[in-house]
Order: structure tokens, then C-alpha cells, then sequence
């Protein structure tokens, strides 16, 4: 039987599986938390990321197992003379299938999206911690072009 990767857009009934990948993650397993009941923060989270057109929370689908996950975000921009921009967030492989290229098709996917849609520069984000991550991207041909700073606001 031959292995098809396919991609889509997330469904609320894939909150589960993808709020697992996020744990799967050694950074994920610090921040995120999954119970028999969903947090609603991440359910309303999910209604608004469905709801806005310039958001793409994209399931990566290995036959019909979800193996894959990441956050697509088209930004209008007024600089690179009204450029778009596409930013690529929260990418997440399960550990099973690590290293077998479903990352890499990922990306690759996702680019494919960011350019349909009018994007002539991909970025994104990824922990100094995440030396792996890094050099993963560095292979797919991005450069650490920039410095990005956080501000964390405390919740209330």
C-alpha cells in the first residue's frame, strides 16, 4: 500500500489531535494542557482562527491519520511596496512519524498556499532553544534574516 499525504483545514474535531502534537513537543509539554474536557480558551481560540479569512490552521494527513499540523497567517503589509507576507506558526510532526519528510512537505505545502494567495515573502518564528528546528529550516533554504522579540502579557 503506498502512503498518501494529503492537507486540509482543520476541523473543531481535530482540536484533540492537534493540541497532542503541541504536547508532543519538549516546549509544549510546559505550556499547553489537554483533559478529558477541552479548555474553552482553546475552543474559542479555534471559532476565531476559523472565522478569519487570512487564517489557515492546516491538518496534515498521512492516509487519513493526522500526523502534521501548522498555522498559516497571510499579512497585508504597507512595506517591500505593499508586499504580502505569509507567517508559518505552530508547525508540529508526530513523533512516529519524525523524520520521514512530512515536515519538509509540510513547508512545502504551506509555501505552495502563501504563493496562491499572493505571498512573495514566507517567514517565521522558532525558540533559540530549538536547534533542530533551525537547521531544519535552514535546509528548506530560509535565513535568520531577523531577531524576534516577545512580550508576554500576564493573564488576568
Amino acid at each position: 500500500m503506498n502512503d498518501v499525504l494529503t492537507y486540509r483545514k482543520a476541523k473543531i474535531s481535530d482540536l484533540r489531535a492537534i493540541i497532542t502534537l503541541l504536547l508532543e513537543d519538549e516546549l509544549g509539554q510546559v505550556r499547553e494542557h489537554l483533559s478529558k474536557e477541552l479548555d474553552t480558551r482553546y475552543l474559542n481560540a479555534f471559532k476565531i482562527i476559523d472565522a478569519d479569512p487570512n487564517q489557515y490552521l492546516m491538518i496534515a494527513n498521512l492516509n487519513k491519520e493526522v500526523v502534521g499540523t501548522c498555522h498559516l497567517t497571510i499579512i497585508p503589509s504597507l512595506t517591500f511596496i505593499g508586499s504580502t507576507r505569509m507567517q508559518i506558526e505552530a508547525v508540529r510532526v508526530s513523533t512516529a512519524h519524525r523524520g520521514h519528510k512530512v515536515g519538509q512537505w509540510m513547508i512545502q505545502e504551506a509555501i505552495e498556499y502563501g504563493k496562491l494567495r499572493g505571498a512573495s515573502i514566507i517567514q517565521l518564528t522558532t525558540s533559540k532553544k530549538r536547534s533542530r528546528a533551525k537547521q531544519f529550516y535552514k535546509s528548506l533554504g530560509f535565513k535568520a534574516t531577523h531577531e524576534g522579540m516577545k512580550y508576554h502579557l500576564k493573564n488576568n
